[in-house]
């Protein structure tokens, strides 16, 4: 376990949860520890290292007992920043990079929207051209983490209208800027889990977002994020596959020292049996993230195997969460057992940044060569 993660026991988390408290403290220490910079370039203040290691601390993170809500609160730290990190300029690397992994800037990614879903080219968020160069951008937003508490938002918009380009991703460009709250109204959704980290629907009416703020060329925004969605699926898998550990840990150390009709319950295969198919279940997750995360870093194609490893971490995550509740039984309803808490949780890989059903239809071409299904 990170000696940072030591700090934040399992009442902390807890407290964090049922109070809705952004782990303020937690994030102070991650970024006075250097972590939040781990995969971003040295020349601003980075560590300059993989993403096989960024996945390691986010799979410690969670795996600590932090769950979801350690992971997210630093996620767009460790991962947002990509597009600017690859393709922004000097200027913007300079200005950009080093207050996020000081801490000093909490940034939320704004790019679903409730009327495009997984269809990005539908977006309806428009940027529209000024006098003096810069944006104005308005639209709507929704499942934006992080907006209660960001001072800086990364957003892709529509600037070219999808009438007039030639590919339906054409003409979206990406932002990152002020987080301007009297020009965008955000709206806390109330949730499953992970209540300690945010999800908002934005209203945006005329944000004005200057044009050194635009990450790269206008227009290619869809390609710079693209760029990072392998990366974003490996950072994700491991963050499951360290929740479900953690709840595995939790009900096996339950099942030894509980005793029923004279003996540890953990002795009856019908108990012992699902925790161990889930810790092998997790094993194979982790071997098939940390293969992605080597091809990543080593410049070699990965997207079959960060698809893959980010379903069947959440998969098996979900699974053993589920797991650990019922070996609990009573106990693991109750909030001071934390494992109900972690099942919560563990509905958010399986959903998101991409439901489960997309990632196997891209299994299903790119693996298998069958016919697009969308």
């Amino acid at each position: 376990m990170l000696r940072q993660c030591r700090e934040f026991g399992e009442e902390y988390w807890l407290e964090c949860d049922q109070k809705a408290l952004f782990p303020e403290s937690f994030y102070r220490t991650m970024a006075e520890a250097g972590w939040l910079g781990i995969a971003l370039p040295e020349a601003y203040g980075g560590a300059a290292l993989g993403i096989t290691e960024a996945a390691l601390i986010m799979q410690a993170v969670a795996e600590s007992g932090a769950g979801m809500t350690g992971a997210s609160a630093i996620h767009i730290n460790i991962f947002g920043l990509n597009p600017v990190a690859v393709f922004g300029t000097d200027e913007q690397k300079q200005r950009m990079i080093p207050p996020m992994i000081e801490g000093q800037d909490k940034a939320c990614f704004a790019v679903t929207e409730p009327n495009a879903g997984h269809n990005t080219a539908n977006i309806s968020t428009r940027a529209t051209r000024q006098a003096d160069g810069g944006y104005s951008l308005s639209g709507e937003k929704i499942w934006i983490s992080t907006a209660q508490v960001a001072n800086k938002i990364m957003i892709l918009a529509r600037t070219t209208p999808i009438e007039a380009v030639k590919r339906k991703l054409d003409g979206l460009s990406l932002f990152y800027t002020d987080l301007d709250r009297d020009k965008v109204e955000v709206r806390l959704i109330h949730k499953t889990g992970r209540h300690g980290v945010d999800s908002n629907m934005l209203f945006i009416d005329g944000l004005e977002v200057p044009e050194q703020d635009r990450i790269g060329e206008e227009g290619q925004g869809f390609k710079y994020l693209l760029h990072g969605l392998n990366p974003e699926r490996i950072l994700l898998a491991a963050e499951a596959v360290g929740i479900g550990r953690a709840a595995v840990q939790r009900a096996a150390r339950y099942a030894g020292e509980r005793e029923v009709f004279g003996r540890p319950i953990g002795q009856n295969q019908a108990v012992a049996h699902p925790l161990a198919q889930s810790w092998a279940q997790l094993e194979a997750a982790h071997l098939m993230t940390f293969e992605a995360a080597r091809l990543y870093d080593a410049g070699e194609s990965c997207g079959l195997q960060a698809n893959a490893a980010k379903y069947l971490a959440s998969e098996a995550a979900f699974t053993a969460c589920e797991r650990a509740v019922l070996t609990l039984g009573g106990m693991g309803y109750a909030q001071e057992y934390h494992v109900e808490r972690l099942l919560r949780e563990s509905l958010i890989p399986r959903i998101a940044p991409i439901s489960n059903q997309m990632i196997l239809n891209f299994i299903s071409e790119k693996a298998l060569d069958l016919p697009k299904s969308y």
